[in-house]
């Protein structure tokens, strides 16, 4: 099978996390008959100092045309200094918004060998992590109308806005996702004191009718973040608004021992995914091949497997990341909480985890 995939370096360690990912998928390629055709685009940083831009048109119209996109990170404090509207981030609102990927898949899973590095208490990791965030990603108040005024005391204003259209695209999302695992979907608002929430919550609930194998549970956004820290194990999929998952998602990465770990999907309408770490650009690291690729190269086993209707060749990966891991390497971020851990670099890891797949009959 034959795909084009555009490839987003980026800024900070992006570079060195994608080629390690690249590193993964040359192999997989190899070793099942495909060919990946790899298409540079620049975007953040990056991108504003070659084009004065984070996202020029030409670069998006390359993920356009790519069968998906793999993205590194962006910004730093390198253009902490730029107009906000033009900010390393706005790129990522531009592609999202370009590409109309207003899903965001984040699962939320401790690997057993990294059990002893999640902050939680060891009878609470026991229980078990295992669940996925679906947020929705290209509304709210991200999208919003953003203003500051006044002549003397200034005053700005985010403008939060959800239709009915909106909040019923994600929803099906968070239900079919549900209905691939567990069958348990929990929808996170603040209906108590926002109107987009009390229509949120309103549109899940007529949805439900269409999804009876579903156990519906509400949840409002400051008692789910205390349910994270003290029993995850009760989560299947979580459904939410774009804000409230975006600060859900790292807090349930952080519980599973290293943000480093936790890959996402972007997806819209089509098949066109955007592919990313949930981690940043940690620019204080660059250039010193110490950073973790894993989470990168489980976001391109996840765009093998929802974009390129590859399982087979997603398993593969996934399997040999746990290889990796039960023979004690680790990235400096995952060192710490077990003996005779074996120290492996950026690009060590990469080699490792692409040899575990030549390996694996």
């Amino acid at each position: 099978m034959n795909k084009n995939i555009a490839v987003i370096r980026g800024d900070g360690i992006g570079p060195e996390i994608v080629n390690e990912a690249i590193k993964v998928l040359d192999v997989i390629a190899q070793k099942y008959g495909h060919t990946f055709k790899y298409t540079d685009a620049d975007m953040g940083g990056c991108a504003i100092d070659k084009y004065g831009d984070p996202l020029p048109q030409s670069e998006l119209d390359k993920c356009l045309a790519a069968d998906s996109v793999l993205l590194g990170a962006v910004g730093g404090p390198k253009w902490d200094s730029v107009p906000g509207n033009m900010r390393p981030e706005k790129g990522l609102l531009r592609i999202r918004a370009g590409m109309g990927v207003y899903s965001n898949n984040r699962p939320a899973k401790i690997w057993p060998q990294l059990a002893s590095a999640s902050p939680l208490k060891p009878e609470i990791v026991e229980k078990g992590i295992d669940f996925i965030i679906v947020r929705e990603l290209i509304g709210g108040i991200y999208f919003g109308e953003h203003r500051t005024f006044g002549d003397g005391e200034k005053v700005s204003e985010d403008v939060m806005r959800y239709s009915e259209s909106e909040i019923e695209r994600i929803g099906r999302i968070g239900f079919e996702t549900a209905r691939k695992r567990r069958k348990k979907l929990c929808s996170v608002e603040k209906s108590n004191v926002l109107d987009t929430s009390r229509l949120w919550k309103s549109v899940i609930h007529r949805l439900a009718g269409e999804y009876p194998d579903v156990e519906l549970s509400d949840m409002l956004v400051d008692n789910c973040a205390m349910q994270i820290v003290k029993d995850p194990s009760q989560f299947d999929v979580i459904v939410t608004e774009n804000m409230f998952g975006d600060i859900l998602s790292d807090e349930a990465s952080m519980i599973t021992g290293s943000i480093g770990m936790i890959p996402s999907s972007s997806l819209g309408a089509t098949s066109n995914g955007l592919y990313e770490p949930i981690h940043g650009s940690a620019p204080d690291i660059a250039g010193q091949d110490i950073a973790n690729p894993i989470g990168t190269i489980l976001s391109a086993a996840m765009m093998l497997r929802y974009s390129f209707d590859m399982s087979q060749e997603a398993d593969d990966i996934e399997a040999a990341v746990g290889a990796f891991l039960s023979k004690g390497y680790r990235t400096r971020d995952i060192m710490s909480g077990g003996e005779g851990l074996k120290p492996a670099k950026c690009s060590e890891a990469g080699n490792l985890i692409a040899a575990e797949i030549k390996a694996n009959k």
